[in-house]
């Protein structure tokens, strides 16, 4: 009974439905058996939903945390010094900065360093006595969303605030505030968003092309011959990135001119300056490309990795909220990804209206980052063949 019931099930396989399962499932378990020896591929691929539960579960939150804010105390009251520890008390805010003056202020929010400055001026305990105390709340509106956050958090600690006076039924019995956002006064969200989309794209971009440059060629077979010729590993990988270069500043025209053509949104500052800026930037990120293909052996391991980096960029750089409210470890972590140091520059550029002055620490961190991959490129490339 078992000889027959095999012959026909030979039978059945071998009919033109049966040659293409057949076929279709060998060539299944042939690529199965090599993507379960890809221990990069693999890894990757195990990796990518534990980092993405961790960023979107830990890191991006619309809470405020860490804010660096500082305070012009033009009172130097006990009602003043009350409402400056209420604030920092309430566990939101880093330990608060003195400020001197308005240009003092406008500096600290051009440069980043502070996100809010609380003025109070100098007849506060006074008009806190008669009932109609204000401050006013100077905010950096380049991120819309955190800058009204942190306003509002302000607003509420300033409205429990104990003026320690006689209940008056006529009376205010809140603090006042009168705020004013600094670079977006409209809190318009398309300005934030458009004012990264330089680093964005030229992130995606460069990873893209750099990763795959060398990928492609030890899959075509023509490394090997490329590096048989009088040319140096990291001459090889300078030389494939140098087309590269132009390409990339095809694509930071189109993130200037896009905006400005189609909502009218131009760049504040110096255009030139960001065209110097971007160029420490793109050779970054296309040398971290060139490390990525010095990695992998395929072209599904480049896609991977690439993207394993591009997601991380995009979070812990600042493009998608304020780097200076994530918390602890992921900031600095972000640090040292080129994105971190090019949004800080391009927001100072187009939004703040900066000039090359504003740059000139982002622009050497991008290549101090340049120089370190082109030294471990070239400790893990491979030497010219004799």
């Amino acid at each position: 009974m078992t000889a027959p019931s095999n012959r026909r099930k030979q039978l059945r396989w071998n009919g033109p439905v049966g040659t293409f399962l057949s076929n279709m499932l060998a060539v299944a378990f042939k690529e199965a058996a090599l993507m379960r020896r890809d221990k990069v591929l693999l890894g990757a691929i195990v990796a990518q939903p534990l980092m993405m539960l961790f960023l979107f579960g830990v890191v991006l939150s619309n809470r405020p945390a860490n804010v660096p804010w500082g305070v012009i105390d033009r009172s130097h009251s006990a009602v003043s010094r009350r409402l400056i520890s209420q604030i920092q008390a309430s566990g939101y805010f880093l330990p608060v900065t003195p400020v001197a003056s308005y240009d003092v202020a406008r500096h600290g929010l051009h440069d980043g360093s502070l996100l809010a400055v609380v003025v109070i001026p100098d007849d506060f305990h006074r008009r806190a006595i008669s009932g109609a105390p204000d401050i006013q709340l100077l905010l950096d509106g380049t991120d819309p969303l955190s800058s009204a956050r942190i306003g509002a958090y302000i607003r509420a600690i300033a409205a429990r605030l104990d003026l320690q006076r006689e209940p008056d039924p006529v009376a205010a019995e809140r603090v006042a505030i009168r705020p004013r956002f600094w670079f977006n006064s409209t809190l318009s969200d398309r300005r934030f968003l458009l004012a990264a989309l330089g680093g964005m794209l030229l992130t995606n971009v460069c990873l893209s092309v750099s990763c795959l440059g060398l990928v492609l060629e030890r899959e075509e077979g023509t490394y090997e011959q490329m590096l048989s010729l009088p040319t140096t590993a990291l001459e090889l990988a300078l030389g494939k990135l140098l087309p590269s270069v132009g390409l990339c500043y095809l694509v930071l025209c189109f993130a200037i001119l896009g905006p400005g053509l189609v909502f009218g949104i131009w760049p504040e500052g110096n255009v030139v300056a960001l065209a110097i800026f971007a160029f420490p930037f793109v050779m970054a990120t296309l040398g971290l490309g060139v490390l990525i293909s010095t990695l992998v052996s395929t072209v599904a391991q480049a896609v991977f990795l690439s993207v394993f980096f591009i997601m991380p960029s995009f979070v812990l750089s600042g493009v998608m909220m304020p780097y200076q409210l994530m918390p602890d470890g992921p900031r600095q972590v972000g640090g040292l990804m080129p994105l971190r140091w090019f949004q800080i520059g391009e927001r100072r550029l187009v939004t703040r209206g900066g000039g090359l002055e504003d740059v000139v620490i982002p622009t050497l961190a991008l290549t101090l980052f340049f120089s370190v991959m082109l030294v471990i490129v070239k400790l893990r490339s491979k030497p010219r063949l004799d």
